[in-house]
């Protein structure tokens, strides 16, 4: 047994979380989504534990936060932190632009207790991959005194904890041009008490880094990069074993397009053999519409354990996907590919951007009938067209010097952030409100279910989470990956330009709104759940058909209203046939966000 340390440095990792409407934080008894930028960080951070690097006589004391689960008191972590003997620091990991107005509020907080502030994520990073300049946010951080980290941790993380042992943190880390490997990369881990503050108690990993394609509205490639940096099938398999020591069997992988993980079928041929030894672990996983072309691909994903697909539909409008640089996403193919995944038993969801040029709210709710008539998607999830920083788009608008909404609080890809050439902000704003309604109205729950029930991927399993995406956008508002169950909202955590409400008139709204959010939940489970028994129980309904499950030949393509919705979607069908017809002179389908 080693002696007790005489020297402590408390390392706080806090992952924020943003603001409401109402300028409250975000933030559940139990969460969706798992960080995993705080499971690497985490897992970094007990890698210096282990190795001392901070000398054999300092002891690293961690604690990792995340607030869409955890309130966030900076005064009685500064206490802890001088309790160490004042030696600590605290790191905002994974802020995002939308968290970023938040991260700046806690960072305020904990320098006026003479605390120091390390804040590194995707909107530090973005910002520094994309723009000329640094933005005036940055600056003001970094005029606090908070130290801004971008690019990766992995190997860096030491050298800022011995900076701030020393009291010396730079003003800017910039690991930018120097993306690490990942193969025998430290694994990310949380601990499972962090873990089970999530609604499933659900862990995330990412299993690589990096996407090929080049997408005008995405962040991950210009901060990721577009090579694929990958864990190693050994990797993963000491990740889900770690994380099954303590009891946690379902995980989050990370990935943006794990079909572009070069190791994909071996790292799925590892998780078949982990389930063979009857360990009881499955997975959610983000792929792109043309993963199904890979051999094998949702077959293995399957038998790997997989039983919720993310996949960036994006839009079924050709001119929207060839304006967004999305031109990998054929829609002649997608209901082949959407088949695939639900007659393997896997739960499909889809995102939806709405906001491209071409888009009005009438064509919006046309496109959205037709998705609900011709494809098999269990749940479509919307978001506004969002330059985020990052981006090209949001370069492109920068440097044009193009209005933006300047309250980064907004970009959640929720809101409504810049102008549209055919709709007001508030038509837009409320197209994508209206578009949740139609999507998940009471008609097509029961399809839904139904065609889970004729491809085997079971009407009960999708009702939990139609019902999870119905609740979080409808009676919550905000989006389902950043509901939960149970909101909490405290009087005080209030954005502090909002004044700080009579405490009577807070309490009376908070719990008369808990009361009926409960009730709404329990009448939806109560209207559906016992269709879904029906179901069932009902022979004949494995044999339900519609349009959406109907196989489609090539030749068919032109009779579907989804492949005829645009001169390109016509043109498309026309490719595949051999008679693609002449572009006309002048004009071209790409169109430039902004312009």
């Amino acid at each position: 047994m080693s002696p007790p340390s005489p020297h402590r440095f408390s390392l706080v990792l806090i992952k924020p979380s943003h603001y409401d409407d109402d300028g409250y934080v975000i933030q559940w008894l139990r969460s969706s989504i798992p960080s995993n930028t705080l499971a690497v960080l985490n897992g970094l951070a007990l890698d210096c534990q282990e190795r001392r690097v901070l000398g054999d006589d300092v002891a690293i004391e961690i604690s990792a936060f995340d607030e869409t689960n955890t309130r966030i008191k900076p005064e009685r972590i500064a206490r802890q932190i001088a309790q160490a003997g004042g030696r600590g620091m605290v790191a905002l990991v994974g802020v995002q632009s939308n968290h970023y107005p938040r991260a700046m509020d806690i960072a305020r907080r904990f320098r006026a207790l003479g605390v120091q502030v390390c804040l590194g994520g995707f909107h530090v990073s973005g910002c520094l991959a994309m723009l000329p300049d640094l933005p005036p946010e940055l600056k003001e951080a970094m005029d606090l005194g908070v130290s801004l980290f971008a690019g990766e941790a992995e190997g860096r993380l030491e050298t800022v904890l011995r900076d701030a042992w020393n009291g010396a943190l730079k003003p800017l880390y910039n690991y930018m041009d120097d993306l690490p490997s990942l193969e025998g990369a430290v694994i990310p881990i949380l601990p499972a008490a962090q873990i089970k503050r999530t609604g499933g108690s659900i862990t995330s990993f990412d299993a690589g880094r990096g996407c090929p394609f080049l997408c005008s509205f995405c962040t991950i490639i210009n901060v990721q990069g577009r090579k694929s940096r990958r864990r190693s099938a050994d990797d993963v398999e000491k990740i889900v074993r770690q994380n099954v020591a303590q009891g946690v069997k379902r995980f989050f992988v990370t990935d943006d397009n794990f079909a572009r993980n070069t190791d994909w079928e071996k790292i799925f041929d590892r998780l078949i053999e982990l389930r063979q030894e009857k360990l009881d672990i499955r997975f959610v996983i983000q792929v792109d519409t043309m993963c199904y072309r890979l051999p094998h691909f949702i077959e293995k994903a399957a038998r790997a354990g997989v039983v919720r697909v993310f996949i960036g539909l994006e839009n079924i409008n050709p001119d929207n996907l060839a304006g967004a640089k999305k031109k990998q996403n054929k829609i002649t193919e997608y209901r082949k590919m959407l088949l695939q995944w639900k007659h393997a038993g896997v739960t499909v969801i889809a995102g939806y951007i709405l906001g491209f040029p071409s888009d009005t709210p009438e064509s919006i709710r046309r496109d959205i009938s037709i998705v609900q008539r011709e494809l098999p998607i269990d749940l479509l999830q919307f978001v506004c067209l969002t330059p985020l920083p990052g981006s090209e788009d949001h370069q492109t608008l920068y440097k044009a010097g193009v209005p933006m909404d300047p309250d980064l609080n907004k970009y959640d890809v929720e809101h409504v952030t810049t102008d549209h050439p055919r709709m007001s902000k508030e038509q837009w704003q409320q197209a994508y409100r209206d578009a949740w309604g139609a999507f998940y109205s009471r008609e097509h729950f029961e399809t839904v279910m139904r065609r889970a029930e004729a491809t085997n991927s079971g009407p009960g399993k999708v009702l939990t989470q139609l019902i999870w995406s119905y609740c979080s956008v409808i009676l919550e508002n905000v989006h389902p990956y950043q509901g939960g169950y149970l909101r909490r909202k405290y009087r005080k955590d209030r954005r502090p330009h909002l004044p700080v409400e009579n405490a009577l008139g807070f309490y009376y709204r908070y719990v008369t709104g808990v009361v009926y959010k409960h009730f709404k939940l329990a009448q939806a489970i109560w209207r559906f759940r016992p269709f879904a028994v029906k179901l069932r129980r009902d022979p004949a309904a494995r044999h339900y058909m519609d349009a959406a499950l109907t196989p489609v030949a090539d030749e068919e393509f032109d009779s579907f209203e989804l492949f005829t919705g645009s001169d390109a979607a016509k043109s498309e069908v026309l490719k595949m046939r051999g008679h693609a017809p002449a572009p006309a002179p002048g004009k071209s389908t790409l169109v430039k966000i902004g312009n």
